[in-house]
């Protein structure tokens, strides 16, 4: 019985692993960044709904998920570099929990914190400063637009970065299941 777990496991993590390798999870991973982004600009100009700081740092988070993708994208047939970028992924789609999630608090009042202007970065990062339509903070935190159906940005945001954790969580394991093999 023990077995016959174990090589269903096994079977689980290999299709992960093969996944994980395709160009498509990769592709996926950047179509999605860059349609949230998108979504992001559009809300700006098109709607006016103008971003706060927490709205900026998520995406930079989200950025930085494209960024790690593409790099995941050129190394995907590299198991240990395929690992490190499902890694940044990992860390990517977590920070973008925690700031969806400050910002869901933000706005439905459960997390009260001083939201200012400042993206508190580094004076060598002043990405704000280097690509103002996409990162510059406009406006004071306190709600999101609604989408669709009564459901705001910020509701939308921590169900797709939760989402997001989960499977990079899932597909992290699989791939240093890999490594652990190997080694």
């Amino acid at each position: 019985m023990d077995y016959c777990v174990d090589n269903r496991v096994m079977k689980i993590i290999k299709s992960l692993q093969i996944i994980a390798e395709s160009r498509l999870y990769w592709l996926v991973h950047i179509i999605g960044g860059v349609a949230l982004l998108a979504t992001a600009l559009v809300s700006q100009y098109v709607f006016e709904e103008y971003p706060c700081v927490v709205c900026i740092q998520i995406r930079l988070w989200i950025s930085l998920l494209v960024l790690v993708s593409i790099g995941g994208l050129i190394l995907r047939k590299m198991l240990l570099m395929n690992s490190v970028m499902q890694l940044g992924v990992v860390i990517a789609s977590i920070g973008f929990v925690e700031r969806s999630y400050l910002l869901l608090g933000t706005e439905k009042g459960f997390i009260f914190g001083d939201c200012g202007f400042s993206l508190g970065l580094p004076a060598w990062f002043a990405i704000d400063q280097w690509v103002p339509w996409a990162y510059q903070v406009e406006a004071a935190c306190g709600y999101t637009p609604e989408i669709i159906f009564g459901i705001t940005m910020a509701e939308a945001l921590i169900v797709i970065s939760v989402g997001l954790s989960v499977v990079s969580v899932v597909f992290a394991f699989a791939l240093l299941a890999g490594l652990v093999k190997r080694a």
